[in-house]
Order: structure tokens, then C-alpha cells, then sequence
């Protein structure tokens, strides 16, 4: 029996019980507030550099360093790569007489301030923000770390000790961690990876040679239903309170690692600033297809303060090294589009030319870091060409198309993949080399070379000339409940030959937790919005049973959307009811509605109101399977 069983079981207990209590208030009732996360530093996706891609375990102060001023000396630092992130590798153990942690200073000499049990990072710390740059650190949610999980007996900088000396995690220790880490050494961000609540069972054979503790899975990465989410989410809470306490400044990113499982798409948000969605990226063309296929799709999950993390870029490695530009450019650009962190994983003391200037692409970083906080939304998507566009603060568009194959492809990008109106002009500015295009009027054709990705700046005449879509404000929307009963691994992502697998099992099965939640311009299944045989190229997509808040901040006059139970629908006998919100108070409601059942139009006055709210609401005891429902159309009016 693992010594967590208790914690874990107790953690379960109290979640169910909070659940039961919250119950009677009903989640779908509306709050008149923004729940997603807006503490912290993330008003932008944060970038910097990771010791990980570069360094793995057998990181140096003086490598650290040494990147950090290469960070300065190459101009990225003002371009926004400000944070040096320490990850796996640092400690050397957890002292017993009192659980505080010791740095390893045969790697760190700067942290040896008053003996071999006496260390602090502080002088570290100090030299980072000296450079003007701020500085993170890297944890598990478990007693033990990935490294020990997964690492072999020639892996570095392996904690040392007794057993209990090398439970180097958080687990037992989170606000004596958290406050030595952002009080005493002054950190300014940390990554909290989830192996040790992974890969420590019984039947481990680490654990079953006696070199670890035996804590009980709380994660099954391959089955979500052998998951404890009430428990991990409880975990990670703990880690946001202790931030909070220790950081009365808000000066801090939380960044949540625990690769897409345990249900994170729905509930990161609201407790971290960064959350992983899918397990670590490789060097190589497949695996960063996976990785950005677990996060394209949840546009309406990120927003200004917490962000989707489809992992650290590996440019200047393997098929994006110097001499895989196309592929580099393409990484490079797609991470951008999907405001994702920009966090640099190579070696900068020796990097070409070539790749610096992709790293420092200065309308590339302004598309990632826009402060309207639109991830792109999949305006076409197959698995050979997909067009993501992306609305800007200026109202601009960001644009990509992204070539996935091997062919080359002739593409057209057309007016309404924008919001643009198909009769006026439509400019576009090439992101890559600054250079601007003939302006197209309807289409324009391009051609694209295998692994490929175009990015412009696109300016034109919108569609919807007094608002915006919901669909184009996606920083704005936040599925606070989205109706998923039952979370399901997404089909839709990239598999792989996994390097750490091969082709020694059956295969790489669909494991991102993900599948159903809400989505922009799309139903939660990927399919056309369409009620009673009318299709809408633009709207909400979403289960029944669920409620979407969006911030208007007092900017808008009138809400208006086109309701009904969508046609892809797998419940065609639910009744439901859509109602509209403004700052709690009701604004109007429709009809109950079910499938086949042509839409109902809801308009609302929102003059002055910051949080609309949008609910759903099914015969949640009568369901059997999900009922689909849309918001066509669904749109902020200046008038």
C-alpha cells in the first residue's frame, strides 16, 4: 500500500462532499464574474528559456548564466524573453531534521552560503534580475520528480540521500516549498510537473527495489477513468493558494505540467497561469503535431492570465535545427498563433544565425504576445492544409496556413476565412520578411512547400462591421461549465511513433483528455454548426448543460445569437432552454428547444454591462448522451 493512499482518498472525500455542497447552488446559476484565473503575470504568454531541451538533468549555474546573457547580448531579452527557467536537475535532497531543500552546490557554487546543509539560491536569483531578466524554478506535485521516474542509472544530478531525503516534490511540503522558493531565493516562476503522481505504484520497480517510496497513482495517462481529477485539481489548488499567500505582489506564473490528462483542459484555467496539453515535445515533425494538435483546438480555453502549453519549442534540434529552416519557421510561427509561452530549449552560446533570427522575429513575437489575448481559431482545417486566424487588438487579423504534409500545395485564402467582407480589399503583410502582398479582393491563391506555414498580417473591411463575433474575441470567452459529464480522450490529435515506445506495443491511443468541450466556429465535435438544416459559418459550439461567461466590460450595446439544439446532436429529445445573463441578472430566455426545431433569435441590451453570461440548460437527469447545442451568429453590438 502507497504511503499517499490516505492523503489521496482524503483529498477525493472532501472534493466529493465540496461538490455535494455545490450542488444546491447550481453551477450553471450565474455569478456576475470572470472565473478563470487572472492572478499572476501572465497577461501575455510568458517567454523566456528552459534548461530542459538544452541541458536535461546535467545543468550548470555557469551554463544557466551564460544563456542568460546570451539571452541579453542577442537583443531577445527586448524582444520579451525574460525568463530563465530552471528545470529538472538542480536539487541534491531534502534535509531530514527539518524537510527544507538543499541546492546541489557541486553545480550551483553560488548556493553554498554557509556550509553543505546551508544553501540558497538568493545569489542566483539576484544575478538574473541583475540582467534585468526574472527566474524560474521547476517542482513536482509528487514526493519524487520525473528524472527519478523516468531517468536511468547514468542520469546526473539524481537527488541523493536516504529514500525520504530524495522526495525532492511538493507533496507533504507545499507552503514550505513555495515560500522558500518565492520568499527566500525570490523566484518569479515555477513548473510543476505530475510524474510523481504517475509512476511511483506499488508495482513499480523502482519502488519495488526499495530506491522510492510507494505513493498511489492519482494519474493514469492512458484511461482517464483510473484518474483521480478531484485529487490532482486539489493538489494544484493547494500550490495556486500557497502563490497567492506568498506573493501578496502577484509577481509569479504558475505554470501547470501534467501533460492533458486528468481533465486539466476544464479546469487549469482557473487555477494556473500556463497549463501543459500534451505530454513533452521531441525534435522531430510527428511529435510537434501532436503537441499542437492538443492545443489548436481549445481556443476558448485560454485567455490574458492563463494560457494552453503545448510544451517548450525544440528549435535548433533535430528536424528544426539549422538545417530544417522550413520546419523551424513553421514550429515557430504555430506556436505564435496559438499564444502559446514561447520558452527557447536550446543551447544559446552556439546558435546559428538563421535560427536567432527566427526566435527573434519581432511581428512573429507580436502576433504570440497581442494584448487582446486571442488564441487562433481554425478557420479550415484538414489533415493536409489547415488556415488559423487569429484576431488582433488593432482589429487586424493574424493569419497562418499551415501546410502538414510531404506534398506541396496550392492554397486559397479566401475573405470569410477572415471575417473580412468579400468585396472590399484585403492587404496582407508577410510576417516572415515584412514584405506586402498585392491586395485580393474575394481569394487569393498561394502556393506552399511541404511543412510550410505562411503567417500575415491581414487588414481589411469586416463582415460584422459594428461588434465582433464571439468567435473572433475568444480571450474574452470562458466555458465556465461546458457540459462535459464524462471527459474523453480527443481522436483528433496527432499520434506517433513515440520515442519512448517505438513500435514494442500496440500503438499510441487517443489520451488527451479533451473531446467535447466548447468550441469556437465549430461544435464541440469538430463539425459545421448547423440548426434545422441552417449552417453558420460562425458561432459557438457546446453541450447542453453549460454556461459561457464573456467579458463585454461595459464596450457593448447588444448581444444577439441564433439558438437551437444542433443538428449533429446525439440527444434528439432534450428540451433546452437558452438564456442570457448581464452581470447576474437575467436579460432574456428562449423557449425550450429541441432537435429539428428551426433557431430561435436572442437579443439582449448589454449597454454597460461587463460580464454577459450565456447558459444552456438541458434535463441533466434525463440525458443519455451529450445534446450539442450552437450559438449561431453570436455576436457584441456597438449598436
Amino acid at each position: 500500500m502507497g504511503f499517499g493512499k490516505g492523503l489521496a482518498t482524503g483529498l477525493a472525500i472532501v472534493w466529493l462532499f465540496a461538490g455535494v455542497a455545490n450542488a444546491a447552488p447550481d453551477r450553471l446559476a450565474p455569478t456576475g464574474h470572470w472565473t478563470a484565473v487572472a492572478t499572476g503575470q501572465a497577461s501575455t504568454p510568458p517567454m523566456g528559456w528552459n534548461s530542459w531541451n538544452a541541458f536535461h538533468t546535467d545543468v550548470t549555474e555557469q551554463k544557466v548564466l551564460d544563456s542568460a546573457k546570451a539571452i541579453v547580448d542577442s537583443g531577445l531579452a527586448a524582444k520579451g524573453y525574460r525568463y530563465i527557467n530552471l528545470d529538472d536537475g538542480w536539487w541534491l535532497k531534502r534535509r531530514a531534521s527539518d524537510g527544507r531543500m538543499i541546492v546541489r552546490t557541486a553545480i550551483f557554487p553560488s548556493a553554498a552560503v554557509g556550509g553543505a546543509e546551508e544553501t540558497s539560491f538568493r545569489p542566483f536569483t539576484d544575478r538574473i534580475h541583475a540582467m534585468g531578466l526574472k527566474a524560474g524554478i521547476y517542482s513536482d506535485i509528487g514526493a519524487n520528480n520525473c528524472s527519478q521516474a523516468f531517468g536511468g542509472p547514468d542520469t546526473p544530478n539524481l537527488p541523493e540521500g536516504t529514500v525520504a531525503e530524495r522526495e525532492v516534490g511538493l507533496y507533504g511540503h507545499i507552503d514550505q516549498d513555495i515560500k522558500l522558493y518565492f520568499g527566500d531565493w525570490a523566484f518569479d516562476y515555477i513548473k510543476v510537473d505530475a510524474c510523481g503522481i504517475r509512476a511511483f505504484g506499488a508495482d513499480s520497480a523502482k519502488v519495488k527495489s526499495g530506491l522510492y517510496r510507494a505513493l498511489d497513482p492519482l494519474i493514469d495517462t492512458k484511461e482517464i477513468r483510473r484518474t483521480d481529477i478531484p485529487a490532482v485539481r486539489a493538489l494544484y489548488q493547494q500550490v495556486a493558494d500557497a502563490l497567492h499567500h506568498t506573493n501578496p505582489d502577484n509577481d509569479y506564473i504558475f505554470s501547470i505540467c501534467a501533460w492533458g490528462s486528468a481533465d486539466v483542459r476544464a479546469w487549469a484555467k482557473d487555477v494556473g497561469n500556463v497549463s501543459r496539453t500534451s505530454d513533452d515535445i521531441t525534435p522531430s515533425w510527428t511529435r510537434m503535431l501532436a503537441n499542437f494538435d492538443s492545443a489548436v483546438g481549445r481556443s476558448l480555453y485560454a485567455h490574458p492570465g492563463s494560457w494552453n502549453d503545448p510544451d517548450m519549442l525544440f528549435i535548433g534540434h533535430g528536424d528544426f535545427d539549422e538545417h530544417h529552416l522550413t520546419e523551424a519557421r513553421s514550429h515557430f510561427a504555430l506556436w505564435s498563433m496559438l499564444s502559446a509561452p514561447l520558452l527557447i530549449g536550446y543551447d544559446l552560446r552556439q546558435a546559428p544565425q538563421p535560427l536567432m533570427d527566427i526566435l527573434g522575429n519581432s511581428d512573429i513575437i507580436a502576433v504570440d504576445q497581442d494584448a487582446a489575448g486571442n488564441q487562433a481559431v481554425l478557420a479550415y482545417d484538414t489533415d493536409d492544409i489547415q488556415i488559423l486566424v487569429k484576431t488582433l487588438a488593432n482589429g487586424h487579423k493574424a493569419v497562418a496556413i499551415f501546410n502538414r504534409g510531404l506534398a506541396p500545395a496550392e492554397v486559397t485564402l479566401t475573405a470569410h476565412h477572415l471575417k473580412f467582407d468579400g468585396n472590399t480589399p484585403v492587404t496582407l503583410k508577410d510576417l516572415w520578411d515584412g514584405h506586402a502582398l498585392p491586395a485580393f479582393s474575394g481569394e487569393t491563391r498561394m502556393h506552399l512547400e511541404p511543412r510550410q506555414t505562411l503567417i500575415f498580417d491581414a487588414a481589411g473591411t469586416r463582415s460584422l462591421s459594428d461588434g465582433l463575433y464571439l468567435s473572433e474575441m475568444t480571450g474574452r470567452v470562458n466555458p465556465a461549465v461546458d457540459g462535459v459529464v464524462t471527459p474523453q480522450p480527443d481522436p483528433t490529435i496527432h499520434r506517433m511513433i513515440t520515442p519512448w515506445g517505438g513500435t514494442t506495443d500496440t500503438g499510441e491511443p487517443p489520451a488527451y483528455t479533451g473531446w467535447g468541450g466548447a468550441q469556437a466556429d465549430a461544435t464541440p465535435y469538430r463539425q459545421m454548426l448547423r440548426i434545422y438544416g441552417t449552417a453558420y459559418e460562425t458561432g459557438l459550439g457546446v453541450l447542453s448543460n453549460s454556461r459561457l461567461e464573456v467579458k463585454a466590460d461595459g464596450q457593448f450595446r447588444r448581444f444577439v445569437a441564433e439558438v437551437g439544439v444542433d443538428d449533429s446532436t446525439f440527444d434528439a429529445d432534450d428540451d433546452v432552454t437558452f438564456s442570457v445573463y448581464g452581470d447576474g441578472k437575467l436579460l432574456t430566455t428562449s423557449k425550450a428547444m429541441r432537435f429539428g426545431q428551426p433557431a430561435q433569435t436572442l437579443t439582449a441590451d448589454v449597454t454597460g454591462v461587463r460580464i454577459v453570461e450565456l447558459v444552456a440548460r438541458g434535463k441533466a437527469g434525463k440525458n443519455k448522451t451529450p445534446t450539442v447545442v450552437t450559438w449561431g451568429n453570436a455576436a457584441l453590438l456597438n449598436k
